[in-house]
């Protein structure tokens, strides 16, 4: 009886029959364009996604102010599960212009339409048809800056897991597949202090910044390995005043992606570990951002996905592994069982060829409303 209190099974009999109205929604809030630069258009997009929840959701759907930038929350505080995802995209302002948010045949376009809006359409269609309620146990945490690293919203993720048995993230998948394995990534900036002179009266008076930064680079190059997929990549750099001046500051950006922690930490000892000549002087800014989210922290939420799908008659639920990371590294990280890429079906996250799924709108929410039954009927 305890369990039968938390929520009521309401899944329709046709699943498809709210894709109207979940299109309709997803229309609207991608309209409302949010890159994460533009902290203007994050309060514009957790005010409309509080209007929009309210289609969907009973009770304290929300917004909050962390460090300066908005979050929209429904539910507990701390919930028992927790439905994490983001509201910001990596499309700056006005390229709804270039592509406006559209549907032909199957395929729906516009900025962020992939990477997740269809997710958080998802998520909030998925909660209204498993009939949870806020004494559930279940919450819902969208954020506004994932694309940029989370670095506002990593305390709020935090908090929201203390008492977290699980965390699906409504990320889009990979043709499909639910994300079970993610690279870690560490994200550094080089800064290489030399001395400044005249290139042509007094060359040898200065210490070069920028051939410092040269050979750091091609240090980087060994610094990988082929066979653990760990990858090393200088990214953006720049240096110098004029043509006629010996740099005297050189900065080189990094990228590293590994599988598991122990590499992020090998590749960040041999970074931390170079050295120039004596008259430069080293600055290093970042380290390992988001640790590896490993198989065993998905293993027991794709089985249950997995079986899941099985029982409700669609085609074999698959898992894969990528290289980009996201929060459910830092929920997964913090030895919450995570899943993740239980958001869209379709294409070209961070392209302009970006589309979604229609037609697989319904069986994933469908999929996600019965996942958050069994969970919450599992002590």
């Amino acid at each position: 009886m305890a369990t039968q209190s938390k929520f009521s099974a309401n899944l329709p009999a046709d699943p498809s029959a709210n894709l109207p109205a979940m299109l309709a929604t997803l229309q609207a809030l991608v309209e409302c364009e949010s890159p994460t630069s533009n902290l203007e258009s994050a309060h514009a997009v957790t005010q409309l996604a509080q209007v929009l929840a309210n289609d969907w959701l009973p009770g304290s759907a929300r917004v909050e102010i962390h460090h300066g930038r908005p979050a929209w929350r429904w539910g507990p505080d701390q919930p028992e599960i927790l439905l994490l995802g983001h509201l910001d995209t990596v499309w700056p302002m006005g390229t709804l212009s270039q592509i406006p948010f559209a549907i032909s045949d199957d395929r729906i376009t516009g900025p962020g339409v992939f990477d997740m809006k269809v997710g958080v359409v998802q998520g909030w269609a998925a909660l209204k048809e498993s009939g949870v309620t806020e004494s559930s146990g279940v919450g819902m945490l969208l954020t506004t800056d994932e694309e940029t690293g989370s670095h506002a919203s990593r305390e709020l993720i935090a908090q929201s897991i203390t008492n977290a048995k699980a965390v699906i993230v409504l990320e889009p998948s990979l043709d499909g597949a639910l994300k079970t394995r993610r690279k870690g990534t560490s994200n550094y900036l080089m800064r290489f202090h030399g001395v400044a002179s005249h290139a042509g009266l007094d060359p040898d008076r200065g210490v070069n910044a920028l051939v410092a930064a040269a050979e750091f680079i091609l240090a980087t190059q060994q610094w990988g390995s082929k066979e653990l997929e760990t990858s090393v990549t200088p990214t953006v750099s720049n240096a110098g005043t004029t043509t006629n001046t010996v740099p005297h500051l050189a900065e080189v950006h990094v990228d590293v992606r590994a599988w598991n922690r122990v590499e992020q930490e090998r590749v960040d000892h041999l970074i931390r570990a170079f050295t120039s000549t004596p008259q430069i002087r080293i600055e290093i800014v970042g380290g390992i951002d988001r640790p590896a989210m490993e198989s065993a922290m998905s293993a027991g939420l794709f089985a249950i996905a997995q079986l899941t799908n099985r029982e409700l008659g669609y085609p074999e639920l698959m898992e894969c592994a990528v290289g980009g990371a996201s929060d459910g590294n830092l929920t997964a990280a913090a030895g919450i069982p995570t899943i993740d890429g239980m958001g869209a079906v379709g294409d070209g996250a961070h392209a302009d060829f970006e589309w979604a799924s229609a037609s697989a709108i319904p069986p994933r929410v469908e999929l996600l409303a019965k996942m958050l039954t069994k969970l919450i009927a599992t002590p």
